[in-house]
């Protein structure tokens, strides 16, 4: 079964590691850029395919990124390539929407996926309304009841409960969560709710509040677009959310997941069929153009950042300046990605 899902895992990296890598690529080529390779996967090269445009067609070894190789993405560095085809010597808004592309074939994906899951599957909402309270629990325990709609967690106000579970991950004192409440009658009312935490054979904890959410939504062609682009907004919203968390500290590093945790929540969706991997390619696309257009060295949004700072002060970015930060950035995550995939191995395995 683990090889199954590894290959599904495979299969699910490519695809999205494909449609963005082929941003770049064709967003570049119609800007007349001068291509030398587009390839998907790292390291070794294990089919290459030279096509008549020149460009070299590779599949790695390592499935694991993916890129294309431009002329002069810093400064001119071929002597055979003619100056205009150059990408430092694209026009400005060129290069901004080569750099973006990837990005953007990203969402474009992840929208059309949500758009199929809702056309097949029907559409779910995702209003915090609380369709159940389990017995006993310890948010029957707190007074909520069935119909309400929690509106913050501990302060944090939201309407989506894809937002709204992120702050379940914030640091808390004493296990102890602030819930706001608004009832069916219109009223409004904040309770505390100290949710059980129950321990499996490897000691990992689960906190239980005891609230089931109404996900219900009437299936037409209008509703299916709206969920479409309400959950990628919310995805976005709750993927920023997550980012200010680890700035702030009110998130740790250990909530973060690398190759290994993807591969295992793949695994897990594969137990639930074909509409939960469909939903997890959708969030895994919107994660890396997400993650892609931040403005970090090494990620588009860093190269971005630069060509807004070109056009801020008149003058390319010393190009040294830049390989040195977009190494130092580069460095860092992967030093990084280390620490999150052996925490990953260790935890899961």
């Amino acid at each position: 079964m683990w090889l199954v899902s590894l290959l599904i895992c495979i299969f699910i990296l490519g695809i999205i590691i494909l449609v963005h890598e082929f941003g770049h690529f064709i967003v570049a080529k119609k800007s007349g850029v001068f291509i030398y390779e587009f390839s998907i996967g790292m390291g070794p090269v294990i089919f290459s395919h030279k096509g008549k445009d020149g460009i070299a067609y590779n599949l790695r070894a390592l499935p694991i990124g993916g890129f294309v190789q431009m002329a002069g993405e810093v400064g001119e560095d071929d002597e055979k390539v003619k100056k205009e085809q150059f990408m430092c010597n694209r026009p400005w808004y060129q290069r901004i929407a080569i750099l973006c592309a990837g990005v953007f074939n990203n969402f474009v994906l992840a929208i059309l996926l949500l758009f199929l899951l809702a056309c097949i599957w029907g559409p779910t909402s995702s209003t915090p309304k609380i369709a159940a309270v389990t017995e006993d629990s310890a948010a029957a325990s707190a007074g909520i009841l069935e119909g309400d709609i929690i509106t913050s967690i501990n302060g944090h106000e939201f309407s989506s409960w894809d937002v709204g579970q992120i702050y379940l991950y914030y640091t808390t004192k004493d296990n102890v969560y602030t819930f706001g409440l608004k009832h069916q009658d219109g009223t409004t009312e904040t309770v505390e709710v100290i949710p059980q935490i129950i321990k499996d054979d490897e000691g990992n904890e689960t906190r239980v509040f005891g609230i089931q959410l109404d996900n219900s939504r009437e299936k037409n062609v209008w509703e299916c677009i709206k969920y479409a682009f309400e959950k990628f907004v919310n995805v976005i919203h709750s993927m920023a959310i997550t980012v200010w968390g680890l700035i702030s500290g009110q998130l740790s590093v250990q909530s973060l997941s690398g190759p290994v945790g993807i591969y295992k929540v793949i695994d897990q969706s594969v137990q639930y069929g074909i509409q939960q991997l469909i939903y997890i390619t959708a969030f895994l696309s919107i994660n890396v153009g997400f993650i892609n257009i931040l403005p970090f060295p090494a990620f588009d949004g860093g190269h971005v950042l630069f060509l807004i700072i070109e056009k801020i002060k008149g003058s390319p970015v010393n190009p040294n300046v830049e390989n040195i930060i977009n190494l130092i950035g580069f460095a860092l995550l992967m030093i990084l990605m280390i620490y999150i995939t052996i925490k990953d191995i260790i935890f899961f395995f």
